[in-house]
Order: C-alpha cells, then sequence, then structure tokens
C-alpha cells in the first residue's frame, strides 16, 4: 500500500495541484459509532485528522484549506454535545496558537463564521490563534465555525445596502468581484476542489456564493478515516478534469 501511495503521490505533484481545497468533515459520530465509541470520541478523532490533513496540504503545496468545523445548525444539537464541542474547539485554538508547525510552515489561521455568537472563552481562543499567525502568508488555514452559507450572503447583502444608503457604494457597481469582498472569504480565491466524506452528497450551506465553478468530490469514508491516498485520489481526480467555467 505504501508503494502504491508513494506512485500516486508522485503521480499528483507531476500535474497542477489545486490553490484552494474545501472540506466538508462528515462522519465523525457515525465513525465513533462503528467504533462502539461516544460522539465526542469521534469528534476528536476528527480533530486528529484535520491535522493530519493540513499536513498533506503542505506535503503537497495546497496554499489553502478552508474545512467546514461548525454549522449554524449545528446549534441545535443536544445541549451536552455543543458543549463539549465547544471546549474541544477552545483547547484546538489554544493548541493552534503555539503549534510549531503553524509557525514552522507561516500558516495564517482565520475563522469564518459568526464569532459573535460563540461563547467568550472560544472567541478569546480564537483570537489568539489567529492574532499569532496574523502576518503569515506562505498557507492559509480557513476554520468554519459557527457558520452557515446562506447567512454569510444574508450579511453581505445588508452591509452592502448599509454602504450603498451612506454613499459608499453606487448600485451600477455592483457585481460579482463587490459582493465577494463582502463575504467571510474576502482574502482568499473561490475553492478549486471542495471534498465531502462519509457519503453523502451535498453541500450544506457550505460557501454558497463560492462554490459555483468548484470541482466536487465525494467519497464514502467518514472523515476521521480519510487516507492520504483517498486524498490524493481526490486531488488526481480534481487534475483530471477540464474546467470550462460555462465556455
Amino acid at each position: 500500500m505504501r508503494a502504491k501511495e508513494e506512485r500516486l503521490k508522485s503521480l499528483v505533484l507531476q500535474g497542477p495541484v489545486p490553490k484552494h481545497i474545501a472540506i466538508i468533515m462528515d462522519g465523525n459520530r457515525r465513525y465513533a459509532q462503528d467504533d462502539g465509541k461516544t460522539p465526542i470520541e469521534g469528534h476528536l478523532s476528527g480533530r486528529d485528522k484535520l491535522e493530519d490533513v493540513l499536513e498533506w496540504c503542505v506535503d503537497l503545496g495546497i496554499k489553502i484549506l478552508t474545512v467546514y468545523a461548525f454549522s449554524t445548525e449545528n446549534f441545535n444539537r443536544s445541549e451536552l454535545e455543543v458543549q463539549a464541542l465547544m471546549k474541544l474547539f477552545e483547547e484546538n485554538f489554544l493548541k493552534i496558537a503555539t503549534d510549531e508547525r503553524i509557525h514552522k510552515n507561516r500558516i495564517r489561521v482565520t475563522v469564518l463564521g459568526r464569532k459573535e455568537i460563540l461563547p467568550e472563552k472560544l472567541r478569546d481562543a480564537i483570537e489568539q490563534a489567529e492574532t499569532n499567525s496574523r502576518n503569515y502568508d506562505e498557507y492559509f488555514f480557513n476554520i468554519a465555525v459557527a457558520y452557515g452559507g446562506r447567512e454569510e450572503l444574508i450579511s453581505a447583502i445588508k452591509n452592502i445596502v448599509g454602504d450603498s444608503l451612506e454613499g459608499k457604494v453606487d448600485v451600477e457597481d455592483i457585481d460579482e468581484t463587490l459582493v465577494s469582498s463582502y463575504l467571510y472569504t474576502a482574502d482568499f480565491p473561490d475553492p478549486d476542489l471542495v471534498l465531502r466524506t462519509s457519503g453523502e452528497v451535498r453541500i450544506s450551506n457550505f460557501l454558497l456564493w463560492q462554490l459555483a465553478y468548484s470541482e466536487l468530490y465525494f467519497t464514502d469514508i467518514y472523515w476521521p478515516g480519510l487516507t492520504f491516498t483517498e486524498f490524493l485520489k481526490a486531488v488526481r481526480s480534481y487534475q483530471l478534469r477540464k474546467r470550462r467555467y460555462g465556455e
């Protein structure tokens, strides 16, 4: 298996790798259930996998990784699970703030979403991770927390209307570029490739505007079980496609 993986990696590195990969990390709870573990243990396994994937991106030269960690709809889960996840996120961002791999590889960390509705301690941890990496520009790690694609668009519309009423934006100047500049992802190009795990074939309110021309890759593997080989297959699938952008 190792030899096959190395051959696939070599093949991938011969072609253009995507600049920006977005991932819908799905299947933590089902992965845990199949292994006789608790949902929280599944989320812990998912966290460990994310560290692996970030290293894979650096290894392949993929400059931007955006992951869907927690949606606004996820707040509807049980209070116990939500509280446990908030605590896990807090610990993770504090760890990221001092992780030598972040600083060695000059990875800028950005959180996308409605940070104002998150617990105060989590917001403080996020601020620390973002502040400690804000001057880095080699790689970019975006984590969507308390995020919803429709909410993002509504927020952008409200801000554009507000700026228009104040005379900062002329209605005739509203185009795709201007709308994109009001989104959470204003500083980043749209994803080239979107990977979703767990066998679900939908985008679940994730980056609705930004995914207009992204290539999609779905795998049946639960997120914590994602292998480097499967990740390479996703990238190779992207390389073999012809992106026409409607032409």
